[in-house]
C-alpha cells in the first residue's frame, strides 16, 4: 500500500515537472507560419535548393556546394 502511494506520487510529480519544463521552452517555432505543400524527395531525385543561416549569421545555400565533396545536413531541433 505504501509502495503504491509512493509510485503514484512520483508519477504525478514527474508529470507536472515535465509540463512545467515544456512551458519554459516558449512558443513553438513556426507557430504563425502558413502551411505549405511539401513533397517527399525520392531516392535519386535532386535535392531542392534552399538557403539557411549558419551560426555566424551568414547565408549558406545548398547549390553553393554543387560539384564539391559530399554534403551532410544536420537539423538540430532545439533543446530537449
Amino acid at each position: 500500500m505504501m509502495l503504491q502511494r509512493y509510485l503514484i506520487s512520483t508519477a504525478f510529480f514527474l508529470l507536472f515537472a515535465s509540463e512545467a519544463a515544456h512551458a519554459q521552452l516558449g512558443p513553438k517555432d513556426g507557430a504563425n507560419l502558413k502551411p505549405t505543400e511539401l513533397e517527399r524527395v525520392k531516392i535519386s531525385d535532386k535535392a531542392p535548393d534552399f538557403t539557411l543561416e549558419n551560426m555566424d549569421g551568414k547565408s549558406i545555400s545548398l547549390s553553393g556546394f554543387q560539384g564539391k565533396k559530399n554534403v551532410v545536413l544536420v537539423f538540430y531541433r532545439g533543446h530537449w
